[in-house]
C-alpha cells in the first residue's frame, strides 16, 4: 500500500486496523519496539487515545516485557499507564517480586508475567526445575503458583503462556486456575487454536489469545483493513467453536 516503509503512517495503519476489528476482539495489544524503533511513541500516545474513542470497552495490554528494579520499575510503570494510559503490561519476572510490586501500586491496572512463553528458546530456562523448591517445579510452573498466589496481592496478575505448548497451558491453568492468561502464537507461529482453547479457557479463568501478524498482514493491497478484520473474525469464530461445552 502507499503506507509501506512510510514510518509516519504507523498511526493511521494501526487505527485502519483498529478501527476494523474493534467489535471483534477482546484486547488490542500494542508492541511498543516497533514503535519506540521509529521514533513513533507519539503515534502511539494517539493510538491508544483512538482505541478509548473507538472501542472504550475493549482493554488495552501495553505489550513491553520489562522487568528491572526498584526506581526504574516505577519509572516503567509510569510510562505504560500514565503516557500511554494502558490497562496492563507485560513483564518479565526474571529479577523477582520487588520488580512487579511498583506495577501493581496501581490497583487498577493489571500486570501479565512471562511464564510459557511460545518461542523455541522458552526451554532454556523456564523448563528447567528448580532442585531448592519443594517438589522440583519447573521454573515456568513456580511462576505460575506465585503469580496465583503470593504475589496477586490485588488481583491483579495474569500470565503469558504460548499456544505453541498446549501441554504446559494445560499445566499453567491447574496450577492458576482462575488468572487470566495472554496466549500468543495463534496465526503466524503456527499455535494450535483448538487445543489452545481447551487447555487454557475455564468459567474461572479467561484467556486472551493474541494473533498479530496474520491479522496485521493479512492483505498488502488497499483492502488491508477488510482483509484484517476477515482474519480476525475468522479465528475469533475459530476460538469460539472450540470452547468446551462445561468446564
Amino acid at each position: 500500500t502507499a503506507m509501506r516503509g512510510d514510518v509516519s503512517k504507523i498511526f493511521d495503519f494501526c487505527a485502519s486496523i483498529v478501527d476494523a476489528t474493534a467489535d471483534l476482539v477482546s484486547a488490542f495489544k500494542p508492541q511498543i519496539a516497533y514503535f519506540a524503533a521509529h521514533r513513533a511513541e507519539d503515534q502511539l500516545e494517539r493510538l491508544v487515545a483512538h482505541m478509548r474513542r473507538s472501542a472504550p470497552g475493549v482493554p488495552i495490554i501495553l505489550d513491553a516485557k520489562r522487568g528491572d528494579i526498584g526506581s526504574t520499575a516505577e519509572q516503567y510503570a509510569k510510562e505504560a499507564f500514565e503516557r500511554y494510559g494502558a490497562d496492563a503490561v507485560t513483564l518479565s519476572p526474571f529479577m523477582g517480586f520487588d520488580t512487579i510490586a511498583p506495577y501493581l501500586k496501581y490497583h487498577n491496572k493489571g500486570a501479565f508475567l512471562l511464564c510459557r512463553t511460545s518461542n523455541p528458546g522458552g526451554d532454556d530456562f523456564q523448563n528447567q526445575r528448580l532442585a531448592g523448591v519443594p517438589g522440583e517445579p519447573r521454573l515456568y510452573e513456580h511462576i505460575a503458583q506465585l503469580a496465583q498466589g503470593a504475589w496477586n496481592l490485588n488481583g491483579q496478575l495474569g500470565l503469558v503462556v504460548g499456544a505453541t505448548y498446549p501441554a504446559e497451558i494445560a499445566r499453567v491453568r491447574a496450577l492458576a486456575p482462575s488468572l487470566p492468561l495472554l496466549i500468543p502464537g495463534v496465526g503466524a507461529q503456527g499455535g494450535d487454536a483448538q487445543a489452545t482453547v481447551q487447555a487454557g479457557w475455564r468459567q474461572a479463568g479467561p484467556i486472551i489469545v493474541n494473533s498479530s501478524r496474520a491479522v496485521l498482514y493479512a492483505s498488502a493491497g488497499a483492502d488491508f483493513a477488510q482483509a484484517a478484520r476477515q482474519v480476525a473474525l475468522t479465528t475469533r469464530d475459530m476460538l469460539q467453536a472450540a470452547k468446551p461445552t462445561q468446564s
